[in-house]
Parts: C-alpha cells; sequence; structure tokens
C-alpha cells in the first residue's frame, strides 16, 4: 500500500479507533457509569422529543383540515397563528382526554375494589364445596381447601397497619422522596417544554439540521440519512395513529357489547382492553384476562360469555377493522410483527413491544430496498424468482 497523504490519515484514524475500542473494553465498567451520567443529562431533552413525536401526528391533521393552505392563502394573521391554534387545540384534546379517563375511571375502580371483596367472600364458599366433591378423597388438599379464610376486613385492618409501621421509615426517607418527585417534575416540565419548541419551530430546526449534515456528511450519504429518515417517520407515525384509533375503536365495540348483554364493569374493562390493545398482538389477551377474572368473581356465567364475546370480537376486529384502519402502514408481514413483538418485548418491556414493530419495519424496507438494487445490478428480474 502506498504511504500518500490519503492512506496515512485513514491508517491515524484506524489507530485512533482502536485505541478507543480497547479503552471501552478494558475501562467498561468506567465508560459505562459516564454513559448512564450522560443519558441522564439528556433524558429531559429524549422524553421531549418523544412527546414532540407524538402530538405532532394530531397537531399536522388539525393543521391540514382547520388551516389548510387554500384558508391561509392571504391571510398573514391566520399564517402566523395556525401553528400555536393547532398545538393548542391538541393539548386541549389530550389533557381532556386524560382528565375525562381519570374522572371516570378512577370512581369506578373505587367501586370495583369495594365489591370485589364482597364477591369474594360469597364466592369462596361456592369454591370451596365443588373441590369438596372432587378432591373428597385427599387429604391433604381438604386442609388447604378447609383452611381458606378471606376476611376484607382483616385485609383492609392489615394493609392500615402497614402504612402506620411504614410510617416512620416513610418520613426518614421524605427528603429523598421530595427530591425524588421534584426531579420528575422539573424533568416532565423541561421536556414539556423542549416539545413544545420544537413543535413551534419544527420547520426552522429541520433546515438546521439538514445544513449541519450536509456540512459534515458526503453529500450521497447525507441525502441517504434523510431519506432514512423520512422513511422513519412515515412509518412511526402511520403505526401510531392506526394502532391509537384501532384501540379506541375495540375498547367503544367491548362497552357496547357488554352493555348489550349486561356483562358487569362494561366501561371499566372497555377501557382497560383499549389500552392494553395498543400493543399489538398480545395486548387486548391481557385486557381478557383481567376482564375474565373480574366478572367471574361477579358470575362465572357471565365470565364465560364474556369469553366468548371477547373471542367474536377480536375475530371482527382482526378480519375487517385492523386491515382497514392499520392495514399494511408499517408494510411488514405477519411472521416479523410477532418476531418483533417479542424480541421488544424481551429487551424493552412494553416500551420494546410498542416501538419496535416501526423500527422492524423500517429495517425491512431498507433491506427489500438493497435486494432488489443487488437483483437490478446482477440483472435479475425479481418477478421472475419461484
Amino acid at each position: 500500500m502506498e504511504l500518500n497523504r490519503e492512506n496515512m490519515k485513514k491508517i491515524r484514524e484506524l489507530i485512533l479507533f482502536t485505541a478507543i475500542v480497547i479503552v471501552c473494553l478494558w475501562k467498561f465498567n468506567m465508560v459505562l457509569q459516564v454513559l448512564l451520567k450522560g443519558l441522564n443529562i439528556f433524558i429531559p431533552f429524549l422524553l421531549g422529543g418523544a412527546i414532540a413525536f407524538v402530538l405532532n401526528v394530531p397537531m399536522n391533521f388539525v393543521e391540514r383540515h382547520l388551516f389548510s393552505e387554500d384558508k391561509r392563502k392571504g391571510k398573514r394573521y391566520m399564517q402566523k397563528a395556525a401553528r400555536p391554534c393547532s398545538m393548542i387545540l391538541v393539548l386541549i384534546f389530550v389533557f381532556g382526554v386524560v382528565a375525562a379517563v381519570m374522572f371516570v375511571l378512577v370512581p369506578q375502580l373505587g367501586n370495583t375494589f369495594s365489591n370485589l371483596g364482597k364477591n369474594v367472600q360469597i364466592f369462596l364458599p361456592h369454591v370451596q364445596a365443588w373441590a369438596k366433591q372432587v378432591f373428597h378423597n385427599n387429604k391433604e388438599i381438604m386442609n388447604i381447601v378447609n383452611n381458606i379464610e378471606f376476611d376484607w376486613d382483616k385485609i383492609m385492618n392489615t394493609g392500615i397497619g402497614f402504612f402506620k409501621n411504614g410510617a416512620g421509615s416513610v418520613l426518614d426517607s421524605t427528603i429523598t422522596a421530595a427530591k425524588s418527585i421534584v426531579s420528575g417534575v422539573t424533568t416532565f416540565f423541561i421536556a414539556f417544554v423542549f416539545a413544545i419548541y420544537i413543535l413551534l419551530q419544527k420547520e426552522k430546526l429541520e433546515i438546521q439540521a439538514k445544513k449541519v449534515l450536509f456540512a459534515f456528511v458526503r453529500k450521497g450519504r447525507a441525502e441517504a440519512i434523510i431519506e432514512v429518515c423520512s422513511l422513519t417517520y412515515k412509518t412511526f407515525s402511520s403505526f401510531l395513529t392506526g394502532q391509537c384509533l384501532e384501540a379506541v375503536i375495540l375498547g367503544s365495540m367491548f362497552v357496547v357489547a357488554m352493555t348489550i348483554f349486561r356483562l358487569p364493569y362494561a366501561l371499566l374493562i372497555g377501557i382497560v382492553i383499549a389500552f392494553t390493545a395498543l400493543i399489538p398482538i398480545f395486548g387486548a389477551f391481557v385486557g381478557c384476562g383481567i376482564g375474565v377474572l373480574l366478572i367471574f368473581m361477579v358470575n362465572p356465567a357471565k365470565a364465560a360469555i364474556f369469553i366468548v364475546l371477547f373471542l367474536v370480537l377480536q375475530q371482527i376486529e382482526g378480519n375487517l377493522i385492523y386491515p382497514h384502519v392499520v392495514g399494511n402502514s408499517v408494510g411488514l408481514p405477519s411472521i416479523w410483527v410477532l418476531a418483533a413483538v417479542s424480541v421488544g418485548g424481551s429487551l424493552m418491556g412494553i416500551t420494546g413491544m410498542l416501538i419496535f414493530i416501526p423500527i422492524v419495519s423500517v429495517l425491512y424496507a431498507l433491506f427489500r430496498e438493497v435486494v432488489y438494487l443487488k437483483l437490478k445490478k446482477n440483472k435479475i428480474d425479481p418477478g421472475k424468482i419461484r
């Protein structure tokens, strides 16, 4: 290899990269601590970016329909007011939905827990009687069944005593708890303000980011990065919009159907299923399990009806609603959706289940494009491959 100026530069970059890798491996714990501290510094801004991304989807919808280009044409005041008004309307809607859900859900939860103790006390003797009929020849199981007791008042007194006894330790850590609360509120406030700034200045920030990108990255690579970012945004926004709309429709279907069949906890279970349905594939089944448990305590026969109702509504939702509402917005085959949910859940829990589908969708689209380019380069027609 000729030791010209360009090759020497590559050798220096390679030596520097190797040195950095060796230091990172040698002082792995120290490097990890530094990275975590750096991440903590940027958490408000990352959270703000996530909030801005989520709010940007409905804000674009409002701005596009209420303040269209035709309405703003020649009206300078409307051009200036379109973005702030759209953002304010979206914030009012979001906070209104949260307040409405809390207003409906909290009293419902209170009634549920107050009735749950009574239902368990009524239901437990029936379970013991059934167990005696089935396991009357098994002494060990019968001893366990006969020793089962459920005293709701005793449980409540135990809980109150726990809080009373733990008051001293709670008071000892009051300063720490207060610091955590203040830190959390401060972080959210900074993130929220940062999100508002992003939403109001998104075009300006986009231009600035492109200038920086083209200044430090070769033109071809910069254009490729912009294309990938555009694809990522479209995929995430389509997935988010479709998934939220589908969850609302499914929850509403359960509330209406359970009300028609006079099943208990219709509103509570509908809201729970709507929230759990945001998790693809597995989410609605989690909501179903919670619903079955609640209804079973009141009436086992109605719990069986609820299971049948759930299976019917799931078929309607999966075959009719989901393809039209979400459709192929993420452009990912079913097998890869399942893989993305499984891997995302293993790595990051519920958050991973939500974000891994659009991430895998973007990777799938990019890889498919690379494959087609390679086939075209090799003069192979993809349609003729069987």
